[in-house]
């Protein structure tokens, strides 16, 4: 794999998530570690019914645009990690399906795994993301909704 391909990758779509692709795309001769973390879609929600799809909304580009802020930040920190990439599904999620994708790649491991849950952290508090919870006769949009922080308030 030719090191001077992009770094970076981000996308927010409509389409299923393919996380052996993500995992493929960050990985590095250069690294011993490729940390991916997958957030699916759960039955159980904060208002006690059974789930059976999730529905992400957001704007595509600001999203993308908030997402790269914290894969800059990612950079800032821990600037041996070579290639990050965060995808996010938007419109309907079927329970089990994958809804986050965050992979990360460095030479060693300890930054790795750093960076991703930073990643995955960080886009959970600094991308406007709502979801809304569907279950058989009703939905509604989920009570686990928190205000949206800028990626700089979030580093120590």
């Amino acid at each position: 794999m030719d090191l001077n391909q992009a770094s970076e990758w981000v996308v927010v779509t409509a389409d299923s998530l393919r996380p052996d692709q993500v995992a493929g795309w960050v990985t590095r001769p250069d690294c011993g570690a490729v940390v991916t973390f997958c957030g699916t879609a759960r039955a159980n929600s904060t208002l006690e019914h059974e789930i059976i799809e999730l529905e992400y909304d957001t704007d595509i580009t600001l999203a993308e645009t908030r997402i790269r802020a914290v894969t800059a930040v990612v950079r800032q920190n821990w600037p041996v990690v070579r290639a990050i990439a965060v995808h996010h599904r938007i419109g309907t999620v079927p329970v089990t399906d994958t809804a986050v994708v965050v992979a990360v790649s460095s030479p060693h491991r300890r930054e790795a795994f750093e960076a991703a849950q930073f990643c995955i952290d960080a886009v959970k508090r600094t991308v406007p993301m709502w979801k809304r919870e569907v279950w058989r006769g009703g939905s509604a949009w989920s009570a686990e909704a928190q205000d949206i922080v800028n990626v700089d308030d979030l580093i120590s």
